[in-house]
């Protein structure tokens, strides 16, 4: 898990590795973890998503933190597909693994594109199935990743206190001052994107969300923007990450990468981990 040259140093908390072209995704795991990356947390979209990131976690143990469950911004499978899904977590579950669950949540950008095209857009098959995951977080103690920005955060926020689940983490979140409030005095993670470098409504998020419940994630193969453009989005990025947290904070870079390691280790209950004591 790196070098005397790199030590270990952060940990994409949100990727889709198994986006990539298969051919690529080898190749950059081995060049994250060597560079510095102590760990991935590689989320699915679906039932086959979670077997392709189950498969990559054998191949790569305590480094890829597999998460399994079914992405918001799609249409709905039909009744057998989801119940193949939720039989194969059970699977999982018996055979003791160490996963979370997710990426799951509330389809917010697929209902802004109805609304603007003027289409109906029924909502609550997706709150069914969200509160579905919720009460499997609730009973199993495993970390949910949620996708839930704006107004749907209050609304996840709502079913995560109703099932009394703590170990949540809202990843590339957006939302209102007043929700903001509301997810930090409950101790839930946020995890923080290469846009905090040239976005100012994620670096005034990051000027108000408590350091010790915040983390970086690339949600890789997503392009980036301002001195990304053009670049592949690679695990290396939470580096730059964890740079502009420092500075928004008015911290120490070595200081933010340690704690931002120490949450993702916290979060995810990832094998203890040994972060820079500087060079």
């Amino acid at each position: 898990m790196g070098s005397l040259e790199s030590p270990i140093r952060w940990v994409d908390a949100h990727l889709h590795v198994d986006l990539y072209e298969e051919k690529r995704r080898e190749s950059m795991l081995k060049e994250a973890f060597a560079a510095g990356v102590a760990a991935v947390v590689a989320v699915s979209m679906d039932l086959a998503s979670s077997r392709s990131n189950r498969a990559l976690s054998l191949r790569h143990p305590g480094q890829v933190m597999p998460a399994y469950g079914f992405h918001p911004e799609q249409a709905l499978p039909d009744a057998e597909t989801l119940e193949q899904l939720f039989n194969w977590l059970d699977d999982r579950l018996r055979a003791g693994e160490h996963f979370a669950i997710g990426e799951v949540g509330l389809p917010y950008y697929s209902r802004m594109e109805a609304k603007e095209k003027g289409a109906s857009f029924d909502e609550e098959p997706y709150i069914r199935l969200l509160e579905r995951f919720v009460k499997l977080a609730a009973e199993t103690k495993l970390p949910i990743v949620l996708h839930a920005v704006y107004e749907d955060a209050d609304g996840v926020c709502d079913l995560l206190e109703r099932h009394d689940v703590r170990r949540a983490h809202f990843h590339w979140f957006k939302g209102s001052a007043s929700t903001v409030e509301r997810m930090a005095r409950a101790g839930f993670f946020i995890s923080i994107t290469p846009d905090v470098v040239y976005e100012p409504e994620i670096q005034q998020l990051v000027r108000d969300y408590p350091l010790e419940l915040m983390m970086t994630e690339t949600d890789g193969p997503w392009p980036f923007e301002g001195p990304f453009n053009g670049r592949e989005t690679h695990p290396m990025m939470v580096q730059d990450v964890a740079a502009a947290i420092a500075e928004l904070k008015g911290i120490a870079v070595e200081q933010a990468e340690i704690q931002l390691l120490n949450n993702a280790a916290t979060c995810y209950r990832l094998p203890k981990l040994q972060p820079c004591k500087g060079e």
